[in-house]
């Protein structure tokens, strides 16, 4: 007789259904996805005119088919440099807190990019870029940060709004790029006069995202409360301070209705005791204790998706603005910053309206499965839209075969939200969630520094050389969405009790 339970049917899983949603914190919440705003704005504003800003550069010598390899490399470069230092910001942040490091982060995309404007040269636009990376751990401590407002009845919801911050940057850098650069020759009765405008014609898009960090760092400092219970001073984790640590004696306050931040321990409430003497259950671990199978899988499975998305963001781009005979779309910088918009409208209210429904009904990794599965369709309908293009023009038809792809590329960013409940669950315990997440978002890193990189040097090799018809980089990237899909099965079908 079968009675259905195995290893991976949660335990009291009657009692669990029954359970009251939390109240989510709503002011500190809002907080939380004002910051994270800066991170796409940052991020998206330079795809639209990221090719014709490598074509003036000359780097190519007008060879047109080069300018993907130059794109690819502009873009991982952020990711590359943040998977360097992105887990030393987490794990820093288990310790003095998540807000020190947000605050730092904000100042490195805000600083990165007003360089990146009023750069003329490719290595300035390589210094910028990598200073970007280098100085922003955001990612994964404001995921942190979630995770602490959170708790298993509300998280789904929580993630449900996640999205909305970057479907607004999505949404809002695509324009932005699109319709600030070259502002004196968009808008010469505006601009036609201002020489520094044209000297740089790349730095209004780019002050734009910058000023807002800018304003996100005066509302984190002032406004944003920290979630660690006990963060270790900062004058004692720089060595300007000796003895014991001061602990706060006090209890935190609640974040918001119904979620309080856990009581201090006794250990804790000691002012004259030192952190060496909380309990090693509130403690950090370790990096090699951190590595337990859970976390393997969950940043594993993270990075892959990462692997297949950011290849699609980085080639979709470059395929709009290549010339119809060499592969693509040939279609101008405005167009493609509101394509790419239309996209980021879509997903944060799809996101906000149905992410929570679907993946309690579904179950987070079928959600997951699914989300990477709609890869397949994505990329095959890259060739497709070339070929309407080729025979039939700008037509109705080809314009419904690109909102397919746009609508279908949901299914991608759905499974974000999937993969961060179970990366939200895999933590071996609360003191650690930071670097869990910094963890993930190390692979994560490395996965984005790779992908616009290989997938546009492919790209730009398959329409050079003609590879079967020009196409080969989509071939190649239905592969990886295949292996995407085997690692994706190594997922529990529940997720990971705390």
């Amino acid at each position: 007789m079968t009675t259905g339970i195995d290893e991976e049917t949660p335990l009291l899983q009657e009692n669990n259904a029954k359970k009251r949603p939390t109240p989510l914190p709503w002011f500190q919440f809002s907080i939380v996805l004002f910051l994270q705003l800066a991170e796409p704005l940052t991020s998206q504003v330079i795809y639209p005119f990221a090719p014709q800003l490598i074509r003036d550069l000359g780097i190519t010598n007008g060879n047109v088919s080069q300018v993907g390899y130059y794109v690819g490399l502009m873009q991982s470069l952020f990711f590359l440099t943040q998977a360097f230092t992105v887990l030393y910001w987490s794990r820093i942040s288990d310790r003095l807190g998540r807000k020190p490091v947000i605050l730092t982060g904000l100042f490195g995309l805000s600083l990165s990019m007003y360089c990146f404007g009023l750069s003329r040269t490719f290595w300035g636009l390589v210094l910028s870029r990598s200073l970007n990376g280098a100085l922003n751990g955001n990612i994964g401590v404001i995921k942190s940060m979630m995770v602490e407002m959170t708790d298993s009845t509300n998280i789904s919801k929580a993630y449900a709004y996640m999205p909305i911050a970057w479907s607004t940057g999505g949404t809002l850098g695509p324009i932005i790029g699109g319709s600030l650069s070259r502002p004196a020759d968009r808008f010469p009765q505006l601009f036609g006069q201002n020489e520094f405008l044209k000297k740089y014609p790349y730095f209004l898009p780019c002050a734009v995202p910058a000023t807002f960090s800018a304003v996100a760092w005066v509302v984190t400092f002032l406004f944003l409360k920290e979630t660690v219970p006990s963060p270790m001073p900062i004058k004692e984790f720089l060595g300007l301070k000796t003895g014991k640590a001061e602990v706060a004696t006090q209890r935190p306050e609640i974040l918001g209705e119904g979620v309080p931040i856990p009581p201090l321990s006794i250990s804790q409430a000691k002012c004259a005791q030192s952190i060496d003497e909380v309990p090693k259950t509130e403690r950090p671990l370790p990096l090699r204790a951190l590595l337990t199978r859970r976390v393997i899988i969950a940043a594993g499975n993270y990075a892959s998706l990462s692997l297949v998305d950011i290849s699609f963001r980085a080639i979709q781009p470059l395929f709009f603005s290549t010339p119809i005979h060499l592969g693509g779309l040939g279609l101008p910088p405005p167009t493609i910053g509101n394509l790419l918009s239309i996209f980021g409208i879509l997903n944060g209210v799809f996101q906000v309206f149905f992410f929570a429904r679907i993946n309690d009904h579904w179950g987070s990794k079928r959600v997951f499965f699914c989300g990477i599965a709609s890869g397949i369709p994505v990329f095959a309908s890259f060739p497709v839209i070339n070929y309407l293009a080729r025979h039939y023009g700008y037509s109705t038809t080809l314009w419904i075969a690109v909102g397919f792809q746009i609508v279908i590329s949901l299914g991608l960013s759905l499974s974000y939200g999937a993969i961060f409940i179970f990366i939200a669950n895999a933590s071996p315990n609360r003191a650690s969630i930071g670097a869990t997440n910094g963890v993930s978002q190390m692979t994560v890193s490395i996965m984005r520094a790779i992908g616009p990189a290989a997938a546009n040097s492919l790209f730009s090799v398959s329409m050079d050389k003609g590879y079967l018809g020009g196409y080969l980089v989509y071939y190649i990237l239905l592969f990886v969405v295949c292996i995407s899909l085997v690692i994706a099965s190594m997922l529990p079908r529940h997720v990971w009790s705390d």
